[in-house]
């Protein structure tokens, strides 16, 4: 394998624009792949500067679209979102302000969707098998108390 040779600075701003205007991204993946390009770090400062003050790069609004894919599409808990936004270096105020974009009522669902497909070859009077529904929604970021509300929700329903 030969080594890659350093792209010009011109050109990498022209890539990542490019990039951002297809899709969102935050600050720190745009860094990580200017560094795998070979840029020097100062000159990567000033390329990430200049995407931000043109609005390519919002970190906010990366954190938003994350937070509200995750949470609708694949059904991730509050917990797991944190640690993928942690994982790409977002503050925790941002994290917090994109938090907000989350419907109460859409979350308790998805949760309740999973159980629902999780519980129909389980026993919901069993002990294991309950705790097997909690484990599994610990497992995708949801939090203790949703966990145990939605659990006897879906006892509630299977008794119907």
């Amino acid at each position: 394998m030969t080594p890659r040779k350093p792209i010009s600075n011109d050109a990498a701003l022209a890539r990542l624009e490019s990039l951002c205007a297809r899709a969102e991204h935050c600050s720190f993946e745009l860094l990580a792949k200017l560094r795998n390009w070979g840029i020097k770090p100062d000159d990567a400062d000033r390329i990430i500067n200049h995407l931000i003050d043109n609005k390519f790069v919002d970190d906010l609004r990366f954190a938003q679209a994350f937070v509200r894919d995750r949470y609708r599409f694949s059904a991730f808990g509050r917990r797991k979102i944190i640690l993928a936004l942690r994982a790409k270096r977002i503050p925790s105020d941002t994290i917090d302000a994109a938090l907000q974009e989350i419907d109460p009522d859409i979350y308790f669902d998805n949760l309740l969707l999973l159980f629902r497909r999780k519980a129909a070859n389980l026993d919901l009077n069993a002990f294991d098998d309950r705790n097997k529904l909690y484990r599994y929604a610990l497992s995708r970021g949801y939090e203790s108390d949703i966990a145990v509300r939605a659990i006897k929700t879906c006892i509630a329903d299977q008794r119907l």
